[in-house]
């Protein structure tokens, strides 16, 4: 019988799975073995996908950043998928969502899994819903059990290494949206296309209904299963409410059952949330849900700011994963607005990668401080290479001096300060202090 990563951790065993992700990690491989057996670590790797590296995700490891690509009806070019795919590792993404839902979806899957080895994630709902509509010409809230569970298989099948499955919107939580009411109500595709399934049919979720069938079908791959916030807030307003409660009380249970099954599980969580509920939307997810990973998309601080949500959402997740979130879902300044462009994946990485970075300081990650000591000593000697070399983005810090490096070169500093360049006015100070310590010694 074929055994997961985490019951051969729960034996003691350190596969060369683990080996290779602590590695990358930085962590001893008998520490990663013993989260993942806790379950609060994962490494997400699908044993179907021959090209992928192992990324280790949770306790004590670096907080990770995933971008989300895909097409939709209106942009369905398997080219520019790619493109966004290629410009979220080149700017540093540990994993990339494939959201496709228009066009070849099945194809575009394949090419980034194949373009890429890095961790690979996507919502197989949205595979069941298309080919609902597209290939049967029929409603969304037509799609059969079967149909729901035959998009998982073809998901993993194909090497996804982890997937969204929106197990925790079910008729009560729904319920308890609609008695209390919301702004925004359900943002999340997945879990509006759920709500309205559930409603049509009058039924339950059938992944809620019928969960231990979601676990058998995973267990052969040894995928993770994220399990997705249906109801996270959409605004500000809707944050911290009954239904966003309830659904992260019931994705507690369904962690502790994927749990017994020996299946890897992380938790996905808000949305939009002001600055002053973070910390405790964090501190309640560890709790309710066993210190499972969280996989925050944001959160976005506030809901005015179209075209720079990457900022507000950097802000957010700063401090959400400083409150211990594991794993970080940037969002392009395209949020809200339309689909993201290449540029658009860039810098939303780049802010995403910035608000993890500024959280592992906090959080004491080996290295994190480290590296902004070194930068402190490069720009404190002045050595532009160096700076560049340690920067977030080295082509963006290269581009930005290079623009005036003809006039600083006359000083050696930048052309913020120039002659008046604070750092040698204190070298000049020490060379000073020297020359009187030495005139004094005579």
């Amino acid at each position: 019988m074929y055994k997961t990563q985490m019951e051969l951790a729960r034996e003691g065993y350190v596969t060369e799975d683990v080996s290779i992700a602590a590695a990358e990690a930085g962590l001893d491989p008998e520490i990663l073995r013993d989260r993942i057996a806790e379950g609060t670590a994962i490494v997400c790797r699908n044993n179907r996908r021959t090209s992928g590296k192992p990324l280790a995700v949770g306790k004590g490891i670096r907080t990770r950043v995933n971008a989300n690509i895909g097409t939709s009806k209106d942009d369905t070019s398997i080219e520019n998928e790619l493109a966004k795919a290629k410009a979220a590792v080149a700017a540093g993404a540990d994993a990339i969502m494939d959201l496709s839902t228009g066009g070849p979806i099945d194809e575009i899957r394949a090419a980034i899994i194949a373009e890429t080895d890095i961790c690979i994630g996507s919502v197989p709902l949205y595979q069941a819903a298309c080919d609902t509509v597209v290939r049967k010409g029929k409603a969304i809230v037509d799609m059969s059990v079967d149909d729901i569970f035959d998009g998982i298989r073809k998901h993993l099948e194909d090497g996804v290494d982890f997937i969204t499955v929106h197990c925790g919107v079910t008729r009560a939580t729904l319920e308890k949206m609609d008695n209390e009411g919301r702004i925004m109500e359900v943002v999340s595709r997945g879990g509006s296309f759920t709500c309205a399934w559930m409603q049509h049919n009058n039924a339950e979720n059938p992944l809620y209904e019928y969960f231990d069938r979601l676990l058998e079908l995973v267990k052969p791959y040894d995928a993770t299963l994220s399990l997705g916030d249906g109801f996270r807030p959409g605004c500000l307003a809707d944050a911290t409410d009954r239904a966003q409660i309830h659904e992260l009380l019931t994705l507690g249970e369904l962690t502790q059952r994927a749990w017994d099954a020996g299946i890897q599980v992380m938790i996905e969580g808000p949305g939009h949330v002001p600055l002053d509920q973070i910390k405790t939307n964090i501190q309640l997810q560890k709790r309710l849900c066993h210190g499972a990973p969280f996989y925050v998309l944001g959160p976005l601080v506030t809901d005015v700011a179209p075209g720079y949500d990457h900022i507000s959402c950097a802000i957010g997740g700063a401090i959400a994963a400083s409150a211990g979130a594991d794993f970080l879902c940037y969002v392009t300044p395209s949020e809200h607005l339309c689909l993201p462009t290449i540029e658009d994946v860039h810098e939303g990485v780049m802010a995403t990668r910035l608000a993890g970075h500024a959280a592992d300081i906090v959080k004491g990650i080996p290295g994190a401080m480290e590296w902004d000591n070194k930068m402190s000593r490069a720009r404190k000697n002045l050595d532009w290479e160096k700076q560049y070399e340690l920067a977030l983005d080295p082509d963006l810090a290269r581009k930005r001096r290079g623009a005036t490096a003809e006039l600083a070169e006359a000083h050696g500093a930048c052309t913020m300060c120039g002659e008046f360049c604070a750092y040698k006015m204190m070298d000049q100070r020490k060379e000073a202090s020297k020359a009187t310590a030495c005139k004094s010694a005579q």
